[in-house]
């Protein structure tokens, strides 16, 4: 059985809880000491004017975290702006296949995407992975889920394994249920744990935003990435787990 290391976070476009400080560097550092072998990014900067990266040619958030450790990785622009966009990336050691980033907004103020990118493991088989960003709204997230589980019944089929990660703002609890409903998904924490994980905020964390989804995988172990350093880094907790297929 091989093993899959996977890693969700919302990076906070690379600052801490009250923006003062800029730590996109110990944020790569700590992902990198965890060694996943698919990254989940949220709220990560293709670009923008303002937040020059030290020693690194371009404002582009996803290329630094990916550099020399995840050869592949794919991004979906979905806010865009007078300075720069951003939106949800996938890092990957395996080849990526096919990407697409598909327009899930519901209103004029939270531009959201899901980014669906199909990675080629060995032997030829493939992963089927998508990295979203839901709305604040409920009346919002519940028009994306809907969404989400159209596209994952057309374009997903169910003899291939499948891994959604991301920040669904789902502080009722809701969604978990529709999905193991509708698509036969479980979430990875809840599996092994009994609960969801608690990721925001990452001080003291006590709502149950982020979250990673599975089909056709076993989940192995599941973690909430707490303590030094990820308390000091992002607004959210990374969740990181283990798979195998």
């Amino acid at each position: 059985m091989q093993k899959i290391k996977v890693l969700s976070y919302n990076i906070h476009k690379g600052f801490t809880l009250t923006n003062r400080s800029f730590v996109l560097k110990e944020m790569r550092e700590a992902i990198r000491k965890i060694a996943p072998d698919i990254v989940f990014l949220q709220e990560v900067l293709g670009e923008h004017e303002l937040h020059e990266i030290e020693e690194w040619p371009s404002n582009c958030q996803f290329e630094f975290m990916a550099h020399e450790i995840w050869e592949h990785y794919a991004y979906g622009k979905n806010a865009v702006y007078a300075k720069g966009h951003h939106g949800n990336a996938i890092l990957s050691k395996f080849p990526v296949i096919f990407s697409e980033n598909i327009n899930v907004s519901t209103n004029r103020w939270e531009k959201r995407g899901v980014l669906h990118v199909i990675l080629e493991l060995p032997e030829k088989q493939k992963l089927h992975t998508l990295c979203t960003h839901f709305d604040l709204g409920e009346k919002g997230r519940q028009k994306q889920l809907n969404k989400l589980c159209q596209r994952i019944s057309d374009k997903v089929p169910h003899t291939e394994p499948l891994v959604l990660a991301g920040d669904f703002n789902d502080w009722k609890n809701n969604i978990s249920s529709e999905l193991q409903k509708r698509l036969a998904m479980e979430e990875f924490y809840l599996t092994k744990h009994g609960h969801l994980a608690k990721t925001f905020p990452s001080f003291s964390p006590f709502l149950r935003l982020d979250r990673i989804y599975f089909r056709g995988l076993n989940v192995q172990s599941a973690q909430r990435l707490t303590g030094s350093p990820w308390r000091n880094l992002s607004d959210h907790l990374a969740l990181f787990g283990v798979f195998g297929i």
